[in-house]
């Protein structure tokens, strides 16, 4: 069925793929829980856990579930194991009290995708208008509780029939008339509402939130006289309606702009909105290229010329190669000698590309690992060679917030990168952001010209709004990057896209809205100019 030709996709997974298309089931991966322990799985979820500990726990002291886990590292009864000690057991209770902190929370990009499937299956029965999500999904939150989707649809449509009757239902929590709640398989709650034609601005306003700008609004309208609920927004002296279709309306009547769903948390938005200072469009058209992607060359599963064909169908006008340093044995980062192999075979394409008219550049970098002393993985000679230089940590995440912070304004003052990688080092929902004082690393940054990356990668989203807000106040650009490993992980740009729109990012605070030019210009005056 073709599946063969898709890179990482051979003959023994294609046919586990088709057997559970075919009948929902693989019966290997049945086998395996037979003879492992379901929790065992549990247990890689809990950040600084790999295999090879579980493994090891589970051979010798017979721990195969988080709770026996947390109460082994409570007791003390891992620090005799080999590579284990009382350093290990407190990261591994921390880790613990991480990942119960996200318990019931998904990924955005897990949430959305479940919810975009979900709604795809409702609107194939004809006579749904409306049909879209609410809540912290629409506003494009990193992680989310639950999935609200908001309808409208012709009297007597038979949605609520259809809505539990979903594939992927797990559980039906409730069905009646206007709401129902599923449990889906993958434990995700669902809510549906159908809605009035008439309230379904008023309605997608209330169930979008967040609750503090909620409460906000509404406090806004009390001061003129009007309430404003799920239904409508209404004169509190007779209880006439004054807004409810259009959510834009819900906005005009306590006389503001319409706020976009990113920015409603509470932060400012409204008084910017009232003052005509609500921060302009960013989209992902205005992205002129990518700066940060891995190939076959170290540990993404793409050639070079693949991850290039990709981003000139997405209309790019330039991508940066930015496979790992050597000390990134994991991902079998590149040493000297193969790196300026690489660089040789990016100018043989480039070459290529002109000879053919195309105007595309593929970019020669390298993400250099930060060091524990804040040194970098390469010489000044060989990153002098790189058109762009990406600084990344990818190690000793525990170290104390003086150190860290010491480690990384070290590496940013060497004046060799232009773009710090992922730069709190969160793992959503398995790693919590190591311990560093930002304000110290964008006051180097500023004064170094080095730009600070907002990574698309779902798991990570590093730059949060918050640090994005706070660059564009220092007057530091952003680089929107994906850190794909392969093809299919450079559409996750839109995370991205909208993460920076939480943190109030416009075109003109991103660095690569720049054309390549401009770009260049900025990259040399940046991070280079110090060399």
């Amino acid at each position: 069925r073709g599946l063969e030709k898709i890179p990482g996709i051979g003959k023994s997974i294609a046919e586990k793929i088709i057997e559970m298309l075919d009948t929902g089931r693989c019966r290997y991966h049945e086998e395996l829980l037979k003879e492992f322990p379901p929790g065992l799985l549990d247990m890689l979820k809990v950040s600084g856990v790999g295999p090879k500990k579980v493994a090891l726990l589970y051979s010798k002291l017979g721990i195969s579930t988080i709770d026996e886990l947390e109460e082994a590292a409570a007791s003390h009864k891992l620090h005799n194991l080999p590579g284990m000690g009382e350093k290990t057991e407190q990261k591994i209770l921390k880790s613990i009290e991480d990942f119960r902190s996200m318990s019931g929370r998904f990924r955005l990009d897990v949430a959305r995708t479940s919810a975009l499937a979900y709604m795809a299956y409702l609107k194939q029965l004809k006579g749904i208008i409306d049909c879209v999500p609410a809540g912290s999904l629409r506003r494009w939150k990193e992680s989310i509780g639950d999935v609200d989707i908001l309808v409208t649809c012709k009297k007597g449509l038979p949605v609520m029939d259809r809505f539990v009757k979903y594939p992927e239902v797990k559980e039906i929590v409730s069905k009646g008339a206007t709401k129902s709640t599923v449990i889906l398989r993958n434990g995700l709650q669902v809510d549906l509402r159908v809605l009035e034609k008439k309230s379904f601005g008023a309605a997608l306003q209330y169930f979008t939130g967040s609750k503090a700008h909620n409460i906000a609004l509404r406090d806004r309208a009390k001061k003129r006289g009007l309430k404003i609920s799920e239904y409508g927004v209404f004169r509190e002296k007779d209880d006439r309606r004054v807004a409810g279709e259009k959510e834009e309306d819900v906005y005009r009547a306590v006389g503001l702009p319409w706020i976009r769903p990113e920015l409603r948390e509470n932060m400012g938005e409204i008084e910017a909105a009232e003052e005509g200072r609500l921060p302009g469009e960013l989209e992902k058209k205005d992205l002129k290229g990518d700066l940060h992607v891995h190939t076959k060359a170290t540990d993404g599963g793409n050639t070079m010329e693949e991850m290039a064909q990709k981003a000139m169908d997405m209309g790019y006008e330039y991508m940066a190669v930015t496979d790992h340093s050597k000390a990134v044995g994991i991902a079998h980062g590149l040493d000297e000698k193969r790196l300026l192999a690489q660089l040789e075979e990016i100018d043989r394409f480039n070459d290529k590309l002109r000879k053919k008219g195309k105007r595309f550049r593929v970019l020669k970098g390298s993400e250099v690992d930060i060091r524990a002393d804040g040194s970098l993985d390469f010489s000044a000679d060989i990153l002098k060679r790189l058109d762009i230089v990406v600084g990344a940590v990818h190690s000793g995440f525990n170290m104390d917030r003086k150190e860290m912070t010491k480690r990384v304004v070290k590496a940013v003052n060497t004046g060799r990168i232009n773009i710090l990688a992922h730069p709190t080092g969160r793992l959503i929902g398995s790693r919590e952001p190591y311990e560093i004082d930002m304000e110290a690393v964008m006051d180097a940054a500023l004064k170094k010209g080095v730009y600070l990356e907002l990574n698309s990668y779902p798991d990570r989203l590093d730059l949060n709004e918050v640090f994005c807000k706070r660059a564009r106040e220092r007057g530091i650009l952003v680089a929107i990057s994906t850190d794909s490993h392969s093809i299919y992980h450079m559409d996750n740009i839109e995370y991205g896209v909208h993460t920076a729109m939480r943190g109030w990012l416009e075109r003109e605070h991103v660095l690569n809205t720049r054309p390549l030019e401009e770009l260049q210009k900025l990259l040399s005056r940046g991070g280079k100019a110090e060399r």
